[in-house]
């Protein structure tokens, strides 16, 4: 059932899709501009937090507070299914980079409309309201983002070196997250209080209208190319003709060994990047009001968390790269470990008194994390054919995401609240190391392998004539 059923084929040098690398080039960046625009919105939320929820539950105690906003942070993800329900099949029948392009200005338009939400001493009840429409736009569009972005560069990519192209859509993602972050970390150091809960908070939302617009253009650029205008043909025809069969869904969910497995390894991902990226950024106030005392000021460790983000970015194509050499199940497996094994102590020094020990507990959760993201790219678009590939990665992607990784920040913040037992985040990252490493033993090893239901890709002819060969030999 996992595929792919192809590499029995005897291929010829002649039916290799071969792709210039400019044109490879270009698809990269189009796919990884939504995702800085997507991850650029999840730094400045996650690192104005303590701001929204002053400007948006101002009645509430801080702890009450928290949970909401958190709870705002993840309603998002409850629409992210039906985003990628409707945005995935869609891809499948009308090419990827249509639909890339509609989800890219919706993102770019929710977030940018959150800076415009008048606060809740200005409307009362609207504003919280309105502000949870803007959430609720951003997690549909992003419902069709990241699963179809994931298929377009893995289709692009030469099999050799699927594995380091699609780690750079991370890339794209830590560098979104990075820039969110740091504008947020700034603004909040050399603006008082009064000036970001007055104005300030919402210049950094305004940002991301600018950041879609160039992601848009990318993406109409790159249609005109005539690798991707043939990809897009082949794409088309075999669809629409396709689309006159029944049962669309049902040849999806027929797939649900696939289905499962790429939901156990998003889980693993997802709450790992969750709680770094998402939760990671606010347990520090809410440590501190349990424990009665101030481990670290909020710009400390923030700090700390954008250093931990710039040492995973640097390290996530290194890591991409390796696994074009010695396989993807090798290094999920290794972060999969990492979680069973190091939670624990990683929590123990990041509840430290000490920086050092903060990073260093931050970085072990980072390193663990960065595993499954320089992986999962090139990993999960394998598991489906590529008929149904957007759909039904998209889909499988993101009730993931939906039930597991979104929710993550507000079960922990309840959880933590609750019990005053700071170890939680541990516990959850050695139950989400288990899963990961149950799902990825169910995986087949694909690096180097054609994606299933695609012919063998390549970057020149002599590597072609050398795929050929590789692939006659198995």
């Amino acid at each position: 059932m996992f595929g792919p059923q192809n590499v029995r084929k005897r291929w010829r040098v002649d039916e290799i899709t071969i792709t210039k690398p400019d044109v490879i080039k270009r698809a990269i960046g189009a796919a990884a501009i939504g995702n800085i625009t997507e991850w650029y919105d999840f730094g400045v939320y996650g690192y104005l937090a303590t701001t929204i929820d002053k400007v948006f539950f101002p009645n509430q105690s801080g702890a009450v507070a928290a949970v909401l906003t958190a709870a705002l942070f993840a309603v998002a993800f409850l629409v992210r299914p039906f985003g990628g329900m409707f945005f995935g099949p869609l891809s499948d029948r009308i090419g990827r980079n249509k639909v890339l392009a509609i989800t890219m200005i919706m993102m770019a338009l929710g977030t940018f409309c959150i800076g415009l939400v008048p606060s809740y001493a200005a409307i009362g009840l609207a504003a919280p309201f309105l502000l949870l429409a803007c959430r609720l736009v951003q997690g549909f569009s992003t419902g069709g983002e990241y699963g179809n972005a994931m298929t377009f560069i893995a289709e692009y990519a030469p099999d050799r070196r699927r594995g380091f192209l699609g780690s750079l859509l991370e890339v794209g993602t830590f560098t979104g997250y990075l820039l969110g972050a740091s504008i947020a970390t700034v603004m909040t150091a050399v603006l008082s209080d009064q000036q970001m809960l007055s104005w300030g908070w919402r210049l950094p939302f305004f940002v991301a209208l600018p950041l879609g617009l160039i992601g848009v253009y990318l993406r109409t650029k790159l249609a005109d190319t005539p690798a991707y205008l043939q990809l897009e043909k082949e794409s088309e025809q075999s669809e629409q003709q396709k689309a006159k069969e029944p049962g669309e869904f049902k040849k999806i969910f027929k797939l649900w060994p696939n289905m499962l497995a790429c939901i156990g390894l998003v889980l693993a991902w997802n709450v790992t990047n969750y709680m770094l990226t998402a939760y990671m950024p606010t347990f520090f106030s809410e440590m501190a009001d349990i424990t009665g005392k101030s481990t670290v000021s909020d710009v400390a460790s923030e700090v700390l968390q954008i250093i931990v983000m710039a040492v995973c970015l640097v390290l996530i194509p290194i890591i991409g790269k390796l696994s074009d050499r010695f396989g993807r199940k090798i290094i999920v497996r290794a972060g999969s470990a990492a979680l069973i094994v190091l939670a624990i102590p990683s929590m123990l020094l990041i509840t430290n008194d000490s920086l050092g020990s903060i990073l260093g507990g931050l970085l072990i959760m980072g390193l663990s994390l960065i595993c499954f993201s320089a992986t999962m790219p090139s990993t999960l678009p394998s598991l489906f054919p590529t008929a149904v590939r957007a759909g039904a990665l998209s889909i499988a992607f993101n009730i993931s995401v939906s039930l597991f990784g979104g929710t993550t920040s507000t079960v922990m913040s309840a959880l933590v609240g609750a019990t005053h037992n700071l170890m939680w985040p541990a516990y959850y990252l050695m139950a989400a190391g288990v899963i990961g490493f149950i799902a990825i033993h169910r995986v087949p090893e694909t690096n180097g392998r054609p994606l299933w239901g695609s012919t063998p890709a390549a970057s020149s002819r002599e590597e072609a004539k050398e795929l050929v060969e590789e692939l006659a030999s198995h």
